[in-house]
């Protein structure tokens, strides 16, 4: 009982700092014209949103008995457990991770802003939700 109120608590406080996380990610999101070192802080609030976002499912899912390693396995238990519905879009999110380190080319940080505010902001705030009403 102890270790699964343990696991419990841990998933709760992590999602506390998402839900901060995503505070922050929104103020980014809601404006509308950012300058390049703005979009670069946003690509950045997003690593680190997107990070908690799946670390804190992967709490969550272990409070519930499941057993997941990696990040991909984390996104894909949550999409089978109906924790996540757009399986696809985190995945692909997950993936492109790597090319946003490269924010110093203008044209990829372009690009990363318009996945990030049109794909990626509506599946986070979507997973924010679904934990908020199970906290």
């Amino acid at each position: 009982m102890c270790q699964m109120d343990s696991k419990d608590v841990r998933w709760k406080q992590r999602y506390s700092n998402y839900k901060k996380a995503m505070g922050q990610l929104t103020e980014f999101v809601e404006k509308p014209d950012l300058n390049k070192f703005e979009v670069q802080g946003l690509i950045q609030c997003f690593e680190y949103t997107f990070e908690l976002a799946w670390k804190t499912a992967k709490d969550y899912l272990e409070a519930e008995g499941f057993s997941v390693k990696s990040p991909r396995q984390t996104l894909q238990t949550a999409f089978q457990a109906e924790l996540v519905h757009d399986g696809h879009t985190w995945i692909d999110a997950l993936e492109k991770r790597n090319l946003m380190a490269h924010t110093y080319d203008e044209s990829v940080a372009q690009e990363a802003e318009r996945l990030i505010r049109r794909r990626y902001y509506p599946i986070l705030k979507a997973l924010q939700k679904k934990l908020e009403n199970m906290h």
